[in-house]
């Protein structure tokens, strides 16, 4: 009978096997991108690592994104981070394969969020959310998954996607109020469906 315990806690699991936040995901990425400016790696393998970062769900598949890459340019992230003289773009990827991803509550949106689902699930909350020049495009693809976007009452919505063998929502389009946000919304849905409703913000 072996001695060891049913479970470890959480301190005793391999380090490669931890779950990786949206931090580490984005720390990751800004080393790729710095990697990309010093010409280290072209613009198609950058795009096709950063992919890879945004559906990681651990370290143990974030580290091999960065493994060619020398210390130096993380150590450079690191220090300009820490005077704030870089800080870290906002994501332009939400990405559920066989998963979820759940963007909500006070957090900073890219002028351009793609979303993609398959066989998984996904939901963009903005009523909260920070929108460069009060404006964002979202194009969301759900193949045989789903994507709810919940967009603020006073928002100017506009919606141009098409659900094949799905329902891409289009019943939330419309004029907001005077100096709202203005949010477009395009894409794809087959086999699934992308969901657009309009809420009050909260507290409210």
């Amino acid at each position: 009978m072996s001695d060891l315990p049913d479970r470890l806690p959480p301190d005793h699991l391999p380090p490669d096997g931890l779950r990786a936040s949206d931090a580490d995901r984005e720390q990751v990425a800004e080393v790729l991108r710095a990697a990309a400016a010093e010409g280290r790696i072209d613009l198609p393998e950058l795009d096709e690592r950063l992919v890879r970062v945004y559906a990681a769900r651990t370290y143990a598949e974030l580290e091999p994104l960065t493994r060619d890459i020398p210390r130096a340019v993380s150590d450079a992230v690191a220090r300009r981070g820490e005077h704030g003289l870089a800080p870290s773009r906002p994501s332009q990827w939400a990405i559920a394969v066989m998963s979820g991803f759940d963007r909500r509550g006070r957090w900073v949106a890219p002028g351009i969020l793609r979303a993609f689902a398959f066989w998984g699930g996904g939901r963009i909350d903005l009523r909260e959310a920070r929108l460069d020049a009060n404006a964002i495009r979202i194009r969301a693809w759900a193949i045989m998954g789903g994507i709810e976007i919940v967009v603020p009452d006073d928002a100017e919505v506009s919606i141009s996607g098409v659900g094949l063998m799905g329902d891409f929502g289009q019943r939330a389009a419309g004029l907001g109020s005077p100096g709202g946000p203005r949010i477009h919304i395009n894409g794809l849905a087959f086999w699934g469906g992308v969901t657009v409703r309009r809420r009050g913000r909260p507290g409210r």
